[in-house]
């Protein structure tokens, strides 16, 4: 039995969560430790539901961050079906759904983010769908087969990630952007049209500058999809409706706690929020960056993966900061793409590599220096351009691996 008589608690049993959970164990924390979730799962991870498993490539075991016995082995409290409805602060107590009650002393927030929903007349009706949960990606799994009309609302990571495992599995497809090009707001235009080609390339019809006005219903079967009607009148077939139009920090318990919340969970470089004993991780921290001189918050894989190992030690009174560079990756067809760093769309763009060939490195630079780099289908290239980054060198500095 330990001496230490505290309990962390942790709310959200994605890979923040769990991650939160492994890091309070492996800093020492003896005490009790109590991980809440939501999904009726253990923690799993989201990217392979865009990616490997929904594409088929990995099996469903594969997207757990730990095996099944790892919680007990540890002595974690994992809850799952479980979700927390209220956080008492003054009393240092959460609720849950089902009224029950656990005092904290401290707390780890890892909500995650939640879908946001389209809202036209039909979008209630079955096979409309979103993509971010493992029962999603299941879901999709089984729907995606040759010769179904699969449409795909939204042409952002999710959007497209979706369509090319729609079109991996056979399926007919179409993507509708209300943007002029995919990924514009984050890209910009030379390297949004490297995926706009992907896609065209790989048989996507691929439609920007439009809005859905409606989802329609077939007409024997009033509750399943027959149709996206667009705002110029323009109706697409449709078996499948997947609407991919982004995700929101999901901060509704941070901020009935009054906890500050703009966009997402205020926290400084420790991770830590407007209250000292609460904490938050992953897709809802809006964190002060020591590096970047601003506030991030990034829906990424990466920070869920490491923001909970620096929360874990500033939890336990370590002086601990998150000072990691934003990291993102995604795999299309055969495209494969790692970005790290954080630049404005506008930002100048400079080209390292073969950019037709789609085997390049591009370097968004503001006055000779270099914010962010994405290397497309080159690899082992990415710790080398953190550096240059970092190290505020010249991109001239920078060459392709022979």
């Amino acid at each position: 039995m330990s001496s230490d008589p505290r309990t962390f608690a942790v709310v959200g049993a994605g890979l923040a969560g769990a991650k939160g959970v492994e890091a309070l164990r492996a800093e020492g924390f003896g005490g009790r430790v109590v991980l809440f979730g939501a999904e009726q799962h253990r923690p799993y991870e989201r990217p392979p539901l865009s990616k490997g498993y929904l594409q088929g490539a990995d099996e469903r075991d594969s997207v757990f961050v730990h095996p099944p016995t790892w919680y007990t082995e540890h002595d974690v409290d994992l809850r799952t079906g479980t979700a927390v409805v209220g956080l008492d602060r003054h009393v240092h107590e959460v609720m849950t759904r089902d009224g029950d009650t656990l005092h904290y002393d401290k707390l780890l927030l890892a909500t995650g983010a939640t879908p946001r929903h389209l809202r036209v007349p039909g979008a209630e009706l079955s096979a409309v769908h979103y993509l971010r949960t493992l029962d999603d990606s299941e879901v999709l799994r089984s729907a995606f087969r040759p010769d179904v009309r699969v449409v795909v609302v939204g042409a952002g990571w999710i959007g497209l990630e979706t369509a090319a495992a729609a079109r991996v599995a056979g399926a007919d497809v179409t993507v509708l952007e209300n943007a002029a090009l995919p990924l514009l707001r984050v890209l910009g235009a030379r390297m949004a049209r490297v995926f706009a080609d992907l896609h065209t390339a790989h048989g996507v019809d691929l439609r920007c500058g439009v809005t859905v006005s409606a989802i329609r219903a077939r007409e024997d079967d009033p509750s399943a999809v027959g149709g996206v009607e667009l705002a110029d009148g323009a109706v697409l077939d449709a078996d499948v409706v997947v609407i991919g139009v982004g995700v929101a920090p999901e901060v509704d318990l941070a901020r009935a706690s009054g906890l500050a919340v703009d966009d997402g969970v205020l926290v400084n470089a420790s991770l830590r929020t407007s209250d000292p004993d609460v904490f938050a991780v992953g897709d809802i921290a809006n964190a002060e960056h020591p590096v970047l001189g601003r506030r991030v918050r990034v829906e990424h894989w990466a920070n869920a993966l490491h923001q909970p190992e620096v929360a874990a030690k500033a939890m336990l009174g370590a002086d601990a900061v998150y000072d990691r560079l934003p990291y993102f990756f995604t795999d299309q067809y055969d495209l494969g793409m790692e970005y790290v760093g954080y630049a404005d769309s506008d930002d100048d763009v400079v080209i390292r590599g073969d950019l037709d060939a789609r085997e390049f490195v591009a370097f968004w630079v503001r006055e000779g220096r270099v914010l962010a780099g994405m290397n497309v289908n080159v690899w082992d290239v990415t710790d080398r351009i953190r550096d240059l980054i970092l190290s505020g060198d010249p991109v001239d500095d920078f060459e392709l691996p022979s």
